[in-house]
């Protein structure tokens, strides 16, 4: 049987750190802790787990500290976490006979980010890669970095580069926090990414993380200027990050106040109607040009998948919407229907409430 080695990269994380590690700890073969210069009590908390912490001089690169990491592991298989992110389900021995049955495949965990906005719970799933054999590949890229395969690996082994799922689910907060506290944490990213742009201005993937991080910081106008300059220079539309950014350029351009050229976004229709994510971004870009009957229709559309990156989107948040054009259109008992389709939704509550009263 595989063993492996948890590797994390960590600076002043004594909030998060020890629940990360007691949760995953247990399970795994070896912990690797790489400190980057922290001042809180990150290193203590990583000792009472393992006796491998070490330091490192940070130099503005994630991959190079990545790479750090895994060079300490002394076990061929590793798995990269880092603090802010917590498990919630793990199948240890499935993982472990994955890795046995695809040796030079790279594994994914799926990971639900959740965070708040505006007093809104959001939760958002997703499939990263972060399960892999180090002897066939290393981290690239200043920031945002991506596994590539290793220089002088055979590419003739057929299965190299290729993906499969790890029975790991994880917890994400690393999204969470006030408006300060995230334009905190996209500024040193903006940074980093604008100094990687002078390197490659033509970058698509670059262009994409910078529109991301201003995005996060909820400077929506700077978000759509990145979004676009990215979308001029993407060639495969079935690129991960592709659709990812089209719907954060959507969403970018309603929170901007530019409804009208959101309508673009209905261009690729055909591209990506097969995700409930997409269709509920349509709908939403309908529903604010006033083409109510057609934005009602995607979103019945969008309830018809079993599966959504963003939670409730194929389910009460498009509900919700489509009472609050009924109600729009002052048709109140449709609206109080759709409403009651909501289950608990906070917002959805509220609206039935106030209906009541006016009913």
């Amino acid at each position: 049987m595989v063993e492996i080695s948890l590797c994390m990269i960590v600076r002043d994380e004594e909030v998060n750190l020890e629940k990360s590690l007691s949760r995953i700890a247990g399970y795994m073969d070896e912990i690797i802790i790489v400190d980057t210069g922290s001042s809180d009590r990150t290193k203590e908390i990583a000792r009472k787990y393992t006796e491998s912490v070490f330091d490192y001089i940070w130099n503005q690169d994630f991959s190079a500290a990545r790479n750090y990491s895994i060079s300490k592991a002394s076990n061929e298989y590793v798995l990269i976490l880092d603090s802010d992110e917590f498990l919630q389900e793990i199948d240890i021995a499935d993982m472990k006979r994955r890795i046995e049955e695809y040796p030079a495949h790279i594994g994914r965990i799926l990971r639900i980010n959740e965070y708040t906005r505006k007093g809104n719970k959001y939760r958002y799933q997703e499939r990263v890669n972060r399960v892999f054999s180090k002897e066939y590949y290393q981290y690239q890229g200043i920031i945002h970095e991506q596994i590539i395969l290793k220089e002088g690996v055979d590419l003739q082994f057929e299965k190299s580069g290729k993906l499969y799922n790890t029975p790991i689910t994880l917890l994400h907060n690393g999204y969470e926090g006030d408006l300060p506290t995230l334009k905190k944490k996209s500024k040193r990213n903006i940074e980093l990414l604008q100094n990687v742009l002078k390197i490659t201005p033509e970058d698509p993937y670059i262009l994409y993380q910078l529109g991301k991080s201003y995005y996060m910081e909820e400077d929506y106008i700077s978000a759509c200027c990145y979004f676009e300059k990215a979308l001029m220079y993407v060639v495969n539309t079935r690129l991960e990050f592709v659709q990812d950014m089209i719907e954060s350029y959507g969403y970018a351009m309603l929170n901007s106040g530019k409804q009208q050229e959101a309508l673009l976004i209905l261009n690729l229709y055909d591209e990506f109607s097969n995700s409930a994510d997409f269709l509920f971004l349509v709908a939403l870009i309908l529903m604010n040009n006033s083409k109510f009957n057609e934005a009602i229709t995607e979103f019945f559309k969008a309830t018809k998948f079993s599966n959504a990156k963003m939670e409730g989107v194929n389910s009460y948040l498009s509900y919700y919407n489509i009472g609050v054009i009924y109600e729009c259109m002052n048709q109140k008992r449709e609206a109080q229907l759709y409403y009651n389709k909501c289950g608990d939704y906070r917002a959805a509550q509220i609206r039935l409430n106030e209906l009541d009263k006016e009913i």
